[in-house]
């Protein structure tokens, strides 16, 4: 196994220790292990390309990490009443879309990267809900973050699809 999937699996170990933190009410030492988390991601994608250590695994991995320690995060918002669950629904709708088309390509010999929204996306959802996890009591904040959430969420995933949507075939027969 490779350092930079070791580094991957930490952030993986990481989730369960940051949700135990947020619902026992210790808002500080959730927020250490979620920065420390995403960072991370941004850790092991370095390795894995300067130290040639790309592999299936990680790249099997990596994202999923990265998906369930945000989603992980907003499943308790969700739950606390700061953000809706339509929200989180729309999240998760566009994750399986993106996953899902990215399998089609990659069966079809084509790699979809990610994208500059997509990117812009996942960093502004990092640090939103950073600044969730910070200031508990702003339900203004709230609003604004699951905006910013909701409009980079769908931006995104409508770009890969308009991008990409020669992948799909449709009305071709196989």
């Amino acid at each position: 196994m490779t350092t930079a999937s070791k580094i991957t699996l930490v952030r993986v170990v990481m989730i369960p220790v940051f949700m135990a933190l947020m619902l026992l009410g210790y808002p500080i030492p959730a927020l250490i292990v979620f920065i420390v988390a995403s960072c991370t991601d941004f850790v092991d994608g370095y390795i894995a390309r300067h130290y040639n250590q790309v592999s299936d695994f990680g790249k099997f991995l990596d994202p999923l990490a990265d998906k369930l320690l945000v989603i992980s995060c907003m499943v308790i918002f969700v739950q606390w009443g700061r953000m809706a669950a339509w929200a989180l629904m729309i999240v998760l709708t566009r994750e399986f879309a993106v996953t899902g088309l990215r399998l089609v390509a990659v069966e079809g010999g084509r790699v979809i990267a990610a994208a500059m929204s997509g990117k812009v996306k996942t960093a502004s959802t990092m640090v939103g809900l950073c600044l969730m996890i910070l200031f508990r009591d702003y339900p203004i904040l709230d609003l604004i973050v699951v905006a910013v959430i909701v409009v980079t969420t769908l931006v995104s995933g409508v770009e890969y699809f308009i991008k990409n949507w020669d992948v799909l075939n449709l009305g071709a027969k196989k």
